[in-house]
């Protein structure tokens, strides 16, 4: 794998991962909902026009773009198992920017993760 293709690969993991945190960030924003036909609307118009969810889609807009150019460069069954490393961003990120647990079975199926990836990128 060339650089070119391994950088395509991270941009499109990385704009995976950016798009689910900000997605995360979106929602937090607006709080919890309760799901009915009365809240369609109102919610509905809520996540539209939270800045934080438009964000995080047009973050998978480019994903897709980015991850087809990687994907005519890169076997699939090489490329797909890299997402993995968007699983060991969000953890880490989700720490530092929500304060979510990163607890010792966390970072021990982080760790696996990583061997993972790790194996097929060498394969």
């Amino acid at each position: 794998m060339n650089a070119l293709s391994l950088s395509l690969l991270m941009t499109g993991v990385l704009l995976n991962a950016g798009a689910q945190l900000l997605l995360k960030a979106g929602t937090n924003s607006v709080g919890a909902f309760e799901y009915s036909t009365a809240n369609i609307i109102p919610v509905g118009w809520k996540l539209v026009t939270e800045p934080h969810i438009m964000g995080g889609l047009a973050c998978y807009v480019i994903s897709v773009v980015v991850w087809i150019m990687a994907l005519s460069r890169v076997e699939v069954s090489i490329a797909y198992p890299l997402l993995s490393v968007g699983y060991v961003v969000n953890a880490i990120a989700a720490y530092y920017l929500f304060g979510e647990a990163v607890t010792p079975m966390r970072l021990s199926g982080i760790a696996i993760i990583i061997v993972g990836v790790w194996i097929v990128a060498r394969s």
